[in-house]
């Protein structure tokens, strides 16, 4: 009983120890405050405003670092701030290399220039105390004065880039910024002037000009079509150099876990047993444990064929129980199978060790996206701007849009606003809304399909305009662009989430516009990055798969899916979680991959430090819809085969489809978009049903050989004349009635035309002839006809 009570009692002391222990947030709470009044002591000492205590206390400071001892004070609150948001750390352990280095050469600085064979403490205290004079009689004994003031300098200036992290380019260009803000100040100043001197005199043309505007507005017509000559041309989006704002790799979870094979010994006996059996004869040569699988390496004897190995791979799975075995055969550059057994326990792969991994430091473009590790542990990434374009696919939650993430935040790592925008479709409204906010986007994410297609054909328009600044410049690419003009071109990344959705919606436009940018867009910086998860032949077709050999496949449920992202076999015996097969140019076959891992917090965290950099500066142009006489990839070639349909239709009387097939041997889908633009330029009717669309005109009123002028004064005419001709109609009584009436519009309208013709030029003669000849004796006979029916 006694001992129970002294075990009860230990424990009751030491759950009650546990209990009033101090939290590691408390402990450096605490620290954090004494430190930063003692930072606050020391400055009030330097003041001589801290009693006996601070005047021995600065004392010490001036002996120890001279003059500038009161920058210990503002480095002390530093350190504090660093103790209290470890993950916010305004400054690394390289910045603090670059503060010490200051003080010292500072010191010694000073001691250089102040002191004189005299060291006395007041000397001391207002030049570079005891560090200062042990670096400048060090110096001075070796190299001399002018030598050590040299050394010296130079690692103020070390210093200086080290603490701030500047580059010497950055610094050299300062004068010539603050030179622009001054041209800048003064331009704006005139400019100014200029606008208070206006507003005085445009108050009194304001009424003047809003009469002319209305009777200007009265008199212009819309154009039937309109070429993309007559537009005012955008101009190509450019940005001038600024300073990208390094990410810290601290808002990134540090490192993943590693994977777990399990027995390897026993694997490869079980594995040589199994072939053994069936007749083939290997030899296990080696093995790679990777984050998902393991690969067995074994060289089969002479004679024997890969499909014999190839075919046994249900037999494996059920002598290892392990699926599913996917069996390479053979390895890549090497003479040997590779069998690839699930791990017991999967690892997983981060992000930051990815960029962390030498294969990223050391590459050739800044717009590396690291995937994931293979089988052997190697860092994999493809460049994104020599894809040129990716496309990602796989089933729900095999890691399709944690892909997308890694291949986001790893570009963002790299590029600032200045060099990477970025256009986001997220139709399913899950992933891409968090990155709202951030520099580097061109519009918002977009979630309308409508939308979506209104900026990829923003995007070829966009292609356009920076091939033809190309061809002026007489540059290949954007990048030699870049290289030799101040203005850069930012390259553009569009990312589309779901490719399904916008092609259940609108397949003919978003497949043409998809197969336009990815056969042209490389040389202009425009890229593409599709994911979907329904790998299907109408959502992946022919065109898209041909444009685009960058292709990332993750787990999917059947063998045909799998070959219709990648052309072959292998995704369907995927395990899941990021397992996927990266398929490029460079690579003959697939390359099993698995995919590192970024969680929410992690993108939370990168978007939250993107925002405070700076606002994005929307373009809210890229979504607008800008018709401009059918889709932007076809305007050119189908303007003059309207004309000539609507020739067509009017002569016959009758406009379908199908005839017009038969008559200009075109393809349904065009003559049905023909149809649709005649019923918006109001040439047909609309559809009713199966009933067939009537001919509303009698001619078409567009010929080439005519004017632009002349033809808005003869439509002027024309509905003037009509006009005339209601008012007359409307006091029709009977037929008789109507048929003088329509005598006496005649007689009218060439009294009306004569007294024109005393005013008017010789052009307009012949127009109002026209006019009277032909249009008002056949709107007359319609207006009649129309009138007996309802009579």
């Amino acid at each position: 009983m006694i001992a129970m009570a002294r075990k009860r009692k230990r424990k009751q002391g030491g759950s009650h120890r546990s209990h009033s222990g101090l939290s590691d947030g408390v402990k450096q709470s605490i620290f954090a405050i004494c430190l930063i009044a003692l930072a606050v002591f020391f400055l009030l000492s330097f003041f001589d405003l801290s009693g006996t205590i601070g005047l021995a206390a600065d004392g010490m400071l001036a002996k120890l670092f001279g003059w500038d001892r009161w920058l210990f004070s503002l480095i002390l609150v530093v350190i504090s701030w660093h103790i209290l948001f470890p993950s916010r750390g305004i400054f690394s352990w390289i910045n603090y290399l670059g503060i010490a280095l200051f003080f010292i050469a500072f010191n010694g600085l000073l001691n250089l220039f102040l002191l004189d064979d005299v060291f006395t403490i007041s000397d001391l205290a207002v030049a570079g105390g005891y560090i200062g004079m042990l670096v400048s009689e060090l110096l001075v004994s070796v190299l001399g004065f002018w030598g050590s003031f040299v050394v010296v300098f130079a690692g103020l200036c070390i210093a200086i880039i080290l603490v701030f992290d500047l580059s010497l380019q950055n610094v050299l260009t300062v004068p010539a910024h603050f030179a622009q803000l001054g041209q800048f100040m003064r331009k704006s100043k005139e400019q100014d002037d200029q606008v208070l001197y206006a507003d005085d005199q445009s108050n009194e043309e304001d009424a003047e000009d809003q009469d002319d505007s209305e009777e200007f507005e009265e008199k212009k017509k819309k154009p039937v079509f309109d070429h993309p000559d007559d537009k005012e041309q955008e101009s190509v989006m450019t940005s001038k150099q600024r300073r990208k704002v390094e990410i810290p790799l601290e808002l990134l979870q540090e490192h993943g876990s590693d994977g777990k094979s399990g027995d390897i010994d026993r694997n490869q006996e079980i594995i040589r047993r199994t072939f053994e059996n069936f007749g083939i004869d290997v030899e296990m040569v080696g093995v790679r444990v990777g984050p998902t699988v393991t690969q067995y390496a074994l060289r089969p004897a002479e004679g024997v064929k890969l499909s014999r190995i190839v075919a046994l791979h249900n037999d494996l799975a059920l002598a290892l129980a392990a699926h599913p075995i996917r069996i390479e055969a053979p390895i890549p550059g090497r003479s040997l199978v590779g069998i690839e057994v699930p791990n017991i326990k999967v690892g997983q792969v981060c992000l930051r060790e990815l960029i962390d991994s030498d294969v990223f430091k050391h590459r050739k473009t800044n717009f590396t996206a690291p995937l994931g590790k293979d089988v052997s542990g190697t860092v994999n990434a493809v460049a994104v701007d020599k894809a040129p374009h990716m496309l990602v696919a796989g089933a729900t939650g095999s890691g399709k849009s944690v892909c997308l993430n890694t291949i986001i935040l790893s570009l963002l790592y790299q590029n600032g606003p200045d060099d990477l925008k970025l256009i986001m479709v997220d139709p399913k409204r899950v992933e891409m809304g968090v990155y709202a906010g951030i520099p580097h986007l061109l519009i918002p994410p977009i979630t309308k399909v409508e939308e979506a297609i209104n900026a990829l054909k923003w995007a070829v328009r966009e292609m356009e305009r920076r091939l033809d600044h190309l061809a002026k410049q007489g540059t290949r690419d954007i990048d030699a662009y870049n290289a030799k003009c101040k203005d850069r071109m930012p390259k553009i990344v569009i990312i589309i989430d779901e490719l399904a959705d916008l092609m259940s919606q609108n397949k003919r436009d978003v497949e043409a516009v998809i197969v336009r940018i990815s056969q042209m867009a490389r040389a202009a910086g425009i890229h593409l990055v599709l994911a979907t998860q329904r790998p299907s032949v109408d959502v992946i077709t022919g065109l898209i798969k041909a444009n685009i050999p960058t292709r990332i496949a993750f787990a999917v449920a059947s063998q045909v899916d799998s070959k219709t992202i990648l052309d072959q076999a292998g995704a369907e015996k995927l395990l899941g979680r990021g397992d996927m097969l990266l398929t490029t140019p460079q690579i003959s076959k697939p390359k099993r991959l698995q995919g590192a891992f970024v969680s929410d917090d992690e993108i939370e965290r990168v978007v939250s430090f993107l925002k405070k950099q700076g606002e994005p500066d929307y373009n809210h142009q890229i979504t607008e819809d800008t018709r401009t006489g059918g889709t932007a990839f076809s305007a050119d070639d189908s303007d003059s085969m309207l004309e000539e349909a609507i020739e067509i239709v009017i002569e016959s009387g009758k406009a379908s489809t199908s005839y017009l097939q038969r008559r200009l041997k075109i393809g349904y889908s065009r003559a049905a978009r023909m149809i649709d633009l005649m019923e918006q330029l109001g040439v047909v009717s609309e559809g009713n049903g199966a009933k067939p669309r009537d001919v509303l005109v009698s001619q078409w009123p567009i010929h080439d050989d005519e004017p632009e002028d002349s033809y808005e004064k003869k439509h002027d005419n024309d509905s003037r004349s009509d006009q005339d001709d209601n008012k007359v109609i409307d006091d029709e009584a009977t037929d008789e009635q109507q048929e003088n009436e329509n005598t006496e519009i005649d007689d009218d309208d060439d009294d009306d035309d004569d007294d024109d013709d005393d005013d008017d030029d010789d052009d307009d003669d012949d127009d109002d002839d026209d006019d009277d000849d032909d249009q008002v004796s056949c709107e007359n006979l319609i207006l009649s006809h129309n009138r007996l029916q309802k009579s």
